[in-house]
């Protein structure tokens, strides 16, 4: 079952359903016409049905699970929450996205008898534990730290009414999926499943066959769309002038601030040092740090006391600012649906942005790639003094996204995950290799991200 926009005027938060406690919450905020995603999740969600709904970042969508549930779970007065129970559970992949959900919750809920927390790894679990013990209506977790707290019976769902999937794209992508598996085992059969994703992939698809039941569709953009209001450039520039680049793009457009994407943490740390040597504010996130490093960082990048961000694509996931005017691509990411996610971080909540990639020789392929993804040529821009020395290719003509994929050329030898050369018959034989064969390398064009990064 889909549901597509109507041609009606647009809804007020008045006609959705909400009592007047979440719609006061909702008038703080500022809030009066709710986004296309929430103008159909929340009626539904309301009525109890299953919800699969595909929204990118700044669309609203955390509301638009949010104000509904509270709305579900308010209207069942006199529920009395059991010991280390909880009645409804919110998924996140990360630790950033969990807090933005847990504040969003808060807010909406302040003038309702509801009780929430969050769950995340990186900090003791202990005090975790401790507020789980008095029951909570809402609890939002990253599903790592939600096993473990599990195993130590610190959570039990006897009570558990709705489940949650935020940005299960993501969740999938970091290789969460046995996780999931088994907290959804362990679930009530009856209950209400809510899944919301950038995309609905064939695995995301996949996932859905094991847990929503009829589920009523939502699709508020095309997939893999960018937005529309984020003008998007690239400059062509030789990879060890890309530091220097940039420097002088923050400098000479007095940008304040700017969310910058690398591959690596190692690029991440190096990038900041070589800002800050530069006399620019800079803070880097990624894996590797601390969760009170990165919650520090984030809050001093939002007030503005730290004008460059500089972040990993899974510790950037979460982040929701919503004048975010630039994002730069240092790297351009391996998989090109990260392209729409990393500069899905400005043009929020109907503002303007510009997303801006420097992007050298060898990075032509992936250029390539995402525009093939996202079905448009990225504009090509010269910056004055950085004319590479290796000169970037022309980008190929962009074939429908339903059209065929080209059959790839012959070659005499491939480069390994490991390094290693293989012939063609090797190669081939690879492909075809028995299922307890052992990998040699990753294997594939995207590393997946450890789940304990986030327990």
């Amino acid at each position: 079952m889909s549901a597509t926009p109507t041609n009606s005027t647009t809804p007020n938060f008045t006609d959705l359903g909400l009592s007047e406690a979440l719609l006061k919450a909702v008038r703080d905020k500022g809030y009066e016409t709710p986004s296309p995603i929430q103008a159909q999740a929340i009626p539904a969600v309301i009525s109890g049905k299953d919800v699969m709904a595909a929204a990118q970042t700044g669309t609203g969508k955390t509301a638009g699970f949010t104000l509904p549930l509270l709305q579900r779970l308010s209207s069942n007065k006199g529920v009395k929450v059991g010991t280390n129970n909880v009645r409804a559970l919110v998924l996140t992949p990360t630790r950033e996205l969990a807090a933005q959900v847990s504040d969003s919750i808060a807010d909406y809920g302040k003038y309702l008898n509801l009780h929430s927390t969050v769950v995340f790894g990186g900090v003791k679990i202990n005090p975790q534990m401790m507020r789980l013990r008095q029951g909570v209506d809402v609890l939002v977790a990253t599903p790592g730290r939600l096993m473990d707290l599990y195993n130590q019976n610190a959570v039990k769902f006897s009570q558990l009414e709705v489940l949650i999937l935020d940005e299960a794209d993501r969740m999938l992508d970091m290789g969460f999926i046995r996780d999931i598996k088994k907290i959804i085992s362990v679930l009530p059969v009856k209950r209400q499943n809510l899944l919301f994703s950038a995309t609905f992939s064939a695995d995301i698809r996949a996932l859905a066959k094991g847990l929503v039941n009829n589920p009523l569709e939502i699709s508020v953009n095309p997939e893999n769309s960018t937005a529309e209001k984020v003008t998007q450039w690239l400059v062509a520039v030789d990879k060890k002038r890309k530091p220097a680049a940039l420097t002088y793009l923050i400098k000479e457009n007095s940008w304040r601030q700017v969310l910058v994407f690398t591959k690596t943490k190692h690029g991440a740390n190096k990038l900041t040092k070589y800002l800050e040597a530069e006399g620019l504010t800079a803070a880097a996130i990624h894996g590797n740090k601390s969760q009170g490093a990165r919650t520090k960082a984030l809050a001093a990048f939002k007030e503005g006391r730290v004008q460059i961000l500089v972040a990993t694509d899974i510790a950037a996931r979460g982040i929701d600012i919503d004048l975010l005017p630039n994002v730069v691509n240092f790297d351009l990411p391996n998989v090109p649906e990260d392209y729409v996610h990393r500069i899905g971080r400005t043009a929020r909540a109907g503002n303007t942005g510009q997303a801006v990639s420097l992007v050298c020789a060898d990075e032509l392929k992936l250029l390539c790639d995402i525009e093939h993804v996202i079905q448009q040529h990225i504009e090509r821009k010269a910056l004055d003094n950085f004319s590479p020395v290796n000169a970037l290719g022309e980008s190929r003509e962009i074939r429908s996204s339903k059209a065929k994929k080209p059959k790839k050329p012959k070659v005499n030898k491939v480069e390994h995950a490991d390094g290693q050369h293989l012939s063609k018959g090797h190669q081939a034989q690879s492909k075809k290799s028995p299922a307890n064969a052992k990998p040699t390398g990753n294997g594939g064009r995207r590393r997946r991200a450890k789940p304990q990064a986030n327990r």
